[in-house]
């Protein structure tokens, strides 16, 4: 009896088994069209902000003097003695160097000599002149005797003048004994001592240089793209210039000085000039700085973290979350670059774009957004943006 039961049993089993294979097999289409379900991304996304970002151009420029002056003699002489030490600061009219100044001193005394002799003279010649005119008017000398001396007495005149020159000349000689600083700065290298003969020659090594710290320049160059923004900047107002100093709390700023009057053909660059208050002396004469400038700003500009473009082969592009939640990519422009954020073209402002997940999407893919992760991605983008203004300030 129990033996017909499994029996019954298995043929009833074999029998539902054959049908389902049946019907599978009649109805091919229905399994194929059956509904299936659609994985669901998590995403995390940043609002697409539209404000004014500044455009900052970044260069490396070389530290130079204002007044870097070669000290040099302008007589041929031996110095008595020196004045001052290497690196020492000095003001303009300090005395630097003393030369020799005993011969100039006798030559001063001569020329000062000749001159008191020919003052006597000269009065000795208007006395003269005086009683030739007193016995002309009573008549007892010719008008020719009045008239030489009236020739000597302005003969003598002229001597004296040239006498005075000569005192001149020989006190101008006489200070040339005496080398000056013509400007405030700090001396460099000494390259003579006391005893050292030195001459007026061009090849001559210089006696010291004085070069002035502060305020300093930096020079450095900018693409020539820039340049119409920089002549417009400059009549504007005062262009700030930023530069970043090794040892500084802080960035140095300064003010754009100077443009070329021509672009540089071979690289397409155009020099300019900023001069920085220097009185710390952070900033030294051949030093290489990293200098930054704001001359013009993108108005209005869709900002976007850097973080959510995806470079491709020809195109750059985002994925947007629409209000259905799903993600669609589009294209965009690159328009600038700063820091983590990115000004771009080709989305508007409050459109959602996905910064984190983007390898896991398709077109039309459903996405599920990470509050938390959100939140983050938009306090950084508040945060990138604040720091772009500050730096423009």
């Amino acid at each position: 009896m129990k033996k017909q039961i499994v029996a019954a049993l298995a043929g009833i089993v074999v029998v539902g088994v054959a049908g389902w294979y049946f019907l599978k097999a009649e109805n091919p289409v229905a399994e194929a069209n059956a509904p299936t379900k659609t994985p669901v991304a998590t995403v995390t996304t940043v609002s697409a902000k539209q404000m004014n970002v500044p455009i900052r151009l970044d260069a490396n420029g070389y530290v130079s003097s204002l007044n870097s002056v070669e000290i040099r003699p302008q007589v041929t002489n031996v110095v008595a003695k020196v004045h001052i030490k290497e690196g020492q600061f000095v003001k303009a009219g300090d005395l630097l160097f003393s030369l020799d100044d005993r011969a100039d001193r006798v030559n001063l005394q001569m020329a000062q000599a000749q001159l008191a002799k020919d003052q006597a003279g000269l009065a000795d010649l208007e006395r003269q002149l005086a009683r030739s005119k007193e016995l002309l008017a009573k008549g007892f000398i010719a008008q020719s005797a009045t008239d030489t001396v009236q020739t000597q007495v302005e003969a003598q005149r002229a001597a004296l003048q040239a006498d005075k020159a000569a005192v001149e000349a020989a006190r101008v000689a006489l200070g040339y004994d005496s080398i000056r600083a013509t400007s405030a700065g700090r001396a460099g290298v000494i390259a003579v001592f006391p005893g050292s003969l030195v001459q007026p020659t061009a090849t001559a090594v210089p006696l010291v240089t004085i070069s002035q710290l502060d305020p300093i320049a930096v020079t450095f160059t900018l693409p020539e793209t820039e340049l119409n923004a920089l002549l417009a900047a400059q009549k504007t107002g005062d262009v700030k210039v930023h530069a970043k100093v090794q040892g500084a709390q802080s960035q140095l700023e300064g003010k754009l000085s100077f443009i070329d009057n021509t672009v540089d053909t071979q690289n397409g660059t155009i020099k300019v000039k900023a001069i920085f208050p220097n009185a710390e002396h952070l900033l030294w004469p051949g030093q290489y700085v990293a200098v930054n400038t704001v001359v013009r700003e993108l108005g209005n500009a869709i900002v976007i973290p850097q973080s959510a473009i995806i470079t491709g082969i020809d195109a750059k592009s985002v994925y947007t979350v629409g209000a259905d939640q799903t993600a669609q990519p589009r294209r965009v422009e690159l328009l600038y670059s700063f820091a983590t954020q990115a000004a771009v073209k080709g989305i508007q402002a409050g459109e959602r774009v996905v910064v984190d997940g983007k390898q896991n999407l398709r077109p039309g893919t459903k996405v599920r957004e990470a509050e938390a992760s959100n939140n983050g991605n938009d306090r950084g983008n508040d945060i990138g943006a604040k720091g772009t203004q500050k730096s423009a300030s």
